[in-house]
């Protein structure tokens, strides 16, 4: 009865599960969710509407997309927490334009340009362009053919513009 009058409202019986059922307890913050659960379906509604606007995209002739590119959509039903996804190839608007696939090329692993020892990750880049192991890092060591003389030189340059004076007239 106190409550009625002062405008306040009576605290929860108890604790409120998660709507999920996943066992743990929600808030009506995140609309009777746990955390998680509230996370997971926020991204799933992001993710959705990422997928309509690609396929709003795609509908309205947009270049951006690649002719035979598979394109993702995602439907999705927040009351069962399911995810469809559906994979749709997209036909090139014209025919008569031929269309070249690139290739890349399979890459082995890193390797030292000049003793050819595995490096992987822990390889030097040199300004030449290779990579080198920790012996061939140096420039001195791989005979590098990159001219440090005239690059620090044009950095100089940059870096200190000359400054003159303006002339004045002697009196």
């Amino acid at each position: 009865m106190e409550h009625d009058e002062t405008g306040c409202q009576a605290a929860p019986e108890g604790p409120i599960l998660c709507i999920n059922n996943c066992g743990f307890f929600g808030s009506p913050a995140t609309m009777n969710m746990c955390s998680k659960c509230h996370k997971d379906m926020l991204l799933k509604q992001e993710q959705a509407k990422l997928a309509a606007s690609s396929i709003a995209n795609a509908e309205n002739g947009s270049s951006n997309t690649i002719a035979n590119e598979p394109v993702a959509a995602v439907s999705v039903d927040t009351q069962l927490d399911t995810v469809e996804l559906k994979t749709i190839f997209e036909q090139p608007a014209c025919d008569s334009v031929p269309v070249a696939t690139i290739e890349k090329p399979k890459e082995g692993p890193t390797r030292c340009s000049s003793c050819k020892k595995r490096v992987g990750l822990t390889g030097f880049s040199c300004r030449c362009g290779n990579i080198f192991c920790g012996t061939h890092r140096y420039s001195d060591k791989h005979d590098c053919p990159f001219d440090y003389r005239s690059a620090a030189r044009n950095a100089i340059a940059k870096a200190n513009p000359v400054i003159k004076a303006e002339k004045l007239d002697k009196i």
